[in-house]
């Protein structure tokens, strides 16, 4: 899947375990209602966010993640996640001639 927009929030580098870090992008789409969406960039995946600026545009390949927990009180609760693993910088400006 992919998804288009221009960059809102670069977030910093998130240490979660000694084992596993992330950080989280979190783009406007261009719609009619636009959404703001954040997409979580695992381990080495959180480098790719070193070439973008805020306002950029970009097209981010993701996978849709979901898992299910239960709490001490016996509940179900679902999560979603939505991971980035490729991005490209979207030119705005078409070169005049």
């Amino acid at each position: 899947m992919e998804v288009v927009g221009k960059v809102k929030v670069l977030g910093a580098e998130q240490v979660v375990s000694a084992s596993y870090k992330k950080r989280e992008l979190v783009i406007v789409t261009d719609e009619q209602y636009p959404q703001f969406i954040a997409i979580e960039f695992p381990q080495d995946k959180g480098d790719l966010l070193n070439i973008l600026a805020e306002g950029d545009s970009v097209k981010v390949s993701i996978n849709l993640g979901g898992r299910e927990w239960v709490n001490p009180q016996g509940e179900i609760k679902y999560f979603n996640s939505i991971k980035g693993w490729k991005l490209e910088k979207i030119n705005a400006e078409a070169p005049s001639y």
